[in-house]
């Protein structure tokens, strides 16, 4: 007997109908206390063999559903190896169409990163000499806030070292963030990459894998327990509802930040960009030059980042301050960059069978320290 299931971490899924495996019927639940969805993961079992077609059925009042066009969903037999199925959106439903190898198989908007996953990272890094754990407060749900402070904050020449901030899953469901979080962390783990040790020697790093724990145990898109979109809250961050930002942006005022990358995942766009700080008030154009030679260097080492497409450029003065890379920038005069890759496929380097993936997120984190290290002098 076939059964669609999602009461798991990051699950999300209901079941209309399920009468037969060649039309099941399904809806994506709503962020708790929002409008907001758009992330599913769920699990069909009993259909080996059997041609499968699961239509979600409220596709179209999703929170970006131009993402829907040229999309493939997920899937995987063992959590650890996802590929692309065939998907098709049409008339405002999306249909994903598969013949399970076997009686087991997960399906989900983007490989998932679970919060297991995630407390062995936090457990792992922690344990590497030179890296430090603090829980800077607790989410609306009661779960720790993980920092990881990576390098000493001074040379031992007293001097003070740069303050580099990486943060990823402010929205839970861009997994691929999470993923790249974890390619930075490998390189500092590995006492045998140069380039890691040579950056701190002159950086301390503050990484924050996941600011979201909540929204992605729940199975949000989004937003956090609260209803809270995290990357809005940034201006005025509330304790109570917004406990996330609240506490990380404190610890930012406390140590200071010299530079910030925040990872997050686009849904409609097939591409690896980066968003600037260009409208905030004040804006200093030396760094916002660096910004960009940032994205230059990134371009040059990684084919699968690009500079020619991504977000209209906000106009002088005009800039959202609610928003962490805009508020960053203003609040501290640093470097301040959101990374973003896609749900779908990168159009210029695509992968048939994984789309845009895991493994891809981590390689690209990988660069991204290369990046760093290529216009370090400039901060």
């Amino acid at each position: 007997m076939f059964k669609i299931s999602a009461q798991f971490d990051s699950g999300n899924i209901e079941v209309i109908k399920a009468e037969s495996p060649h039309d099941i019927r399904l809806n994506i639940k709503k962020d708790n206390g929002s409008d907001f969805y758009q992330w599913f993961h769920f699990r069909l079992t009993g259909a080996k063999g059997q041609l499968c077609s699961m239509t979600i059925e409220n596709a179209d009042g999703a929170a970006y559903k131009e993402g829907w066009p040229d999309y493939q969903a997920a899937a995987s037999y063992d959590r650890e190896h996802w590929f692309r199925v065939s998907t098709v959106y049409k008339d405002g439903q999306l249909t994903l169409q598969h013949i399970p190898e076997t009686d087991s198989v997960y399906y989900a908007y983007f490989a998932p990163y679970s919060y297991d996953r995630h407390q062995t990272l936090i457990s792992t890094a922690a344990a590497h000499d030179g890296v430090s754990l603090e829980v800077i407060g607790q989410t609306c749900d009661g779960r720790d806030l993980d920092l990881l402070t990576i390098g000493t904050p001074n040379s031992m020449g007293g001097e003070g070292k740069k303050k580099i901030w990486i943060y990823a899953r402010q929205h839970p469901g861009e997994t691929m963030a999470q993923w790249l979080a974890e390619g930075i962390l490998n390189r500092f783990l590995d006492d045998t990459d140069a380039l890691a040790k040579s950056l701190l020697e002159k950086a301390v790093f503050y990484i924050m894998p996941n600011v979201n724990p909540d929204g992605s145990v729940r199975g949000h898109l989004r937003c956090n327990a609260a209803g809270r979109n995290l990357n809005r809250e940034w201006e005025s961050p509330c304790k109570e509802k917004s406990p996330e930002i609240y506490y990380l942006r404190a610890k930012m005022d406390e140590y200071g930040v010299d530079f910030a990358l925040d990872c997050h995942g686009d849904e409609a766009l097939p591409y690896n960009f980066i968003a600037s700080f260009d409208g905030i008030p004040n804006l200093d154009a030396d760094k916002l030059e660096t910004s960009y030679q940032y994205q230059r260097a990134l371009m040059s080492i990684n084919p699968d980042f690009q500079m020619e497409k991504g977000y209209d450029v906000d106009p002088a003065g005009t800039a959202d301050l609610s928003i962490s890379t805009n508020q960053v920038a203003h609040r501290y005069g640093a470097v301040a960059m959101t990374l973003e890759m896609p749900f779908k496929d990168t159009e210029r380097t695509p992968n048939t069978e994984t789309g845009w993936s895991p493994a891809r997120s981590i390689k690209l984190g990988y660069s991204c320290l290369d990046a760093l290290s290529l216009t370090f002098n400039r901060l």
